[in-house]
Parts: structure tokens; sequence; C-alpha cells
């Protein structure tokens, strides 16, 4: 892998540790700024959603650039609004800092995306991806820990200072390693790459993947208030767990990304039934500390390895999209980024417990199994099909 693809996962490092560290900061933000769980944990959702508008309306705007203009210009709007944050004490603006914090991150992740895979071809693709995401797993494994433990020590918005800092060498990285190329010219107009999204195979790949990281963010979002209202670990024990969870997803994209450039379809398909069932496990033995731990850490290599993979597959099944295929995988995972916290704070909010949003992570992974097996199904029946379908149907 090119040297340059490692420094851009630093970049992703310090995006990913934003959008991530929310879960390890909900119950302080919600108790500083006055508002409910629900609604802090709506900042995540927030912005996922700034993501999913962002990605493919980034993406399209920097066809006009070139693409290491781009990721650095991206990378400083993100730096700034961190700065905002930090020092806001108004709910409203910290909302409005993580919509345009997730419109830079969307841009940035779109363009290196395609970047990264450009960088080594598309018979490497699923190992660059993977190796551009591992920012994002480490993210989970030592951001995500360390701003809740910034928070504990001295506030939530120390973490965000933390991330505005870790920002500035991702700038210098990229400024330095990425070549500065040209901006995106004789690739198709953008109504052509818009079209690719007839493609059904690429509706299922992207609804897919907006199904599984719902799943993923459900849960996660909500997983401080978990570990210390059901599983009865002190608050200590909170950095500790999303730790694990990011352990678990660093091995996940690491051996996912291997595995998508072979065998995609045994991947998904074996990963996402245990997913499924892990999910309800851990609805199920949320109590029991030492499960539970255990638990966090396999849901969190499942999550990741399958999720990846989607990526990689989306990537691929788009390929006619040079410029918008980053964008469009960015924006369905965002979708879902958007959907689990929200679905997770709805079903906390109607008074059914902590564990509730665990179980409703095992009913969107079983959806997107359901929704997998009907595609295969019709794509076995569709004229001259081949004997075999490759994932995803």
């Amino acid at each position: 892998m090119p040297f340059a693809l490692f420094l851009l996962g630093v970049a992703v490092f310090a995006q990913g540790t934003s959008e991530f560290m929310l879960s390890g900061l909900v119950p302080d933000i919600a108790r500083d700024l006055g508002v409910s769980v629900p609604s802090a944990g709506a900042l995540t959702s927030a912005f996922a959603l700034g993501m999913v508008a962002g990605a493919p309306l980034m993406a399209g705007l920097a066809r006009r650039w070139s693409r290491r203009g781009a990721l650095l210009g991206f990378l400083a709007v993100f730096l700034a609004v961190h700065v905002v944050g930090a020092v806001t004490d108004s709910f409203t603006v910290l909302v409005a800092t993580r919509v345009v914090g997730a419109l830079a991150n969307a841009g940035f992740l779109a363009v290196a995306l395609v970047t990264a895979v450009g960088m080594v071809g598309p018979e490497a693709g699923g190992r660059a991806t993977s190796t551009l995401l591992g920012g994002v797993t480490l993210a989970c494994v030592v951001g995500v820990p360390a701003g809740a433990l910034l928070g504990q020590l001295w506030g939530w918005r120390a973490a965000f200072w933390a991330v505005a800092l870790l920002s500035l060498p991702a700038v210098v990285a990229v400024a330095r390693s990425v070549p500065a190329g040209a901006a995106d010219s004789g690739r198709p107009s953008l109504r052509a790459e818009l079209r690719s999204l007839r493609n059904p195979r690429l509706r299922v790949a992207l609804l897919l993947g907006a199904l599984v990281n719902a799943a993923t963010f459900c849960t996660f979002t909500y997983l401080a208030p978990l570990v210390t209202q059901v599983t009865a670990l002190g608050s200590g024990w909170v950095p500790v767990v999303l730790a694990l969870f990011g352990a678990g997803s660093f091995l996940g994209v690491a051996v996912g990304g291997r595995l998508a450039e072979r065998r995609p379809g045994a991947v998904l398909t074996g990963g996402g039934g245990a997913l499924c069932l892990g999910w309800a496990a851990f609805a199920l033995a949320a109590g029991t500390p030492a499960v539970a731990l255990g638990l966090v850490l396999v849901q969190g290599a499942l999550s990741f390895g399958v999720g990846s993979t989607l990526i990689s597959q989306a990537l691929r099944t788009a390929s006619d999209a040079p410029t918008l295929s980053g964008g469009f995988a960015t924006a369905a995972f965002n979708v879902g980024a958007a959907l689990g916290p929200w679905l997770g704070g709805t079903a906390i909010g109607a008074g059914l417990g902590y564990r509730s949003p665990v179980w409703v992570s095992a009913a969107l992974v079983a959806v997107a199994l359901l929704t997998a097996g009907l595609a295969a199904r019709r794509n076995r029946r569709a004229p001259g099909c081949r004997t075999r379908a490759s994932w995803p149907a």
C-alpha cells in the first residue's frame, strides 16, 4: 500500500474520533447544556445527516478542484468548527457545528475513498478501502476512549479541543503526501454518474450498508448509559468498553479487507448472520459484565468487518461513477448512522430501557439479511443471470 494512503488514514482518524466520540460524552453534554440524553444522542444523528447530504454534494463540488486541494479545504473547515463547538454554550450552535463538520468530513471521505482506490487500482480496492477505514477503527480503539477519558477529567469540551489539535498534523500530512494532481477532467458528466444509481445491484449494496450501519450506531451511541445503568459497571469502565468495541472493529476491518477481494459473499452472509445473533445475545446478556464485555469486542469486529466489505462492494459496483462513488457509499452508510441513534433514542424515550437499542440493532440486521436474500432470489430468476450470484446479488 502506498505510504500516502496511510497518511490519509491519519486524517480519517481525526474525523472518526469526532464522529464517534459522543458515545462517551452524551450524558455529560446533556447535563451541561440542559437537554435530555436522547436529545444529546441526536447530535450523532445531526452529524450523520450532514454526512448524508454532504457526501454526494461535496463530491460533486470537488470535481472542480484538485484532489489535494479538496482534501485540504475540507480539513480546514472541519478544524474550525470544532473550535467553535468547544467554546459554545448553546446546544443549537453545537448542533450546527456538527452538521457543518459533517459536511466537511463527508467531502473529505468521499474524495479520499476514490483517491485511495485510484492509488492501487480496482484489484486491490478492498485492501485500500480497509486501510483507509483503519483510521476510523483506530479512532474507536484510541480516539473515542481517549475522548471519553478527557470528558471525565476536564469536561466534554476538552474532547472537542483535542480533535481540533489532532487535525493540525493531518493537514500537514495531506499537504505533503497526497499528489497535487488536477481537477477531475475527462470524467463522465455529473448526470451520467448519477445515472449509475439505476443499477439495482448498487442500490441493494447501499441499502444493506445503511441497515448494517444503523444497527451499529443504534447500540454504539448508547453504550455509555447501557454500561452504567444495565451492566452496572462504574463510569470508569466506559472508556474500556469503547476501546473493546474499537479493538474489535479494527480486527474486523483488517480481516474483512482481505477477504472482501476473494469471498465477499461468504463474509457478508456468514458475518451478517453472526452479527444478528450477536446483537440478540448482547441484549439478553447485557446485565452480565463478563459476557457483555466479550460481546462488545465480537460485535465491533462483525459490524465493521461486514460494513467495510459492503463499502468495497459498493465502490466496485459504482465503477462508472468515478468521482461520486465515494459519495454514494459515504451517504448510504451515514443514512444508517443517522437512523440508528434516532431509533435507539426513540426506544429509550418510549420507556423501553437501555437494552432496547440493542434489540433494535438485531432487528435491523435481520431486515438486511432478508433484503439480501430477496435480492439474491430475484437475481437468480432474472433472464441471463449467472449461475452463482455474487454479492450483493
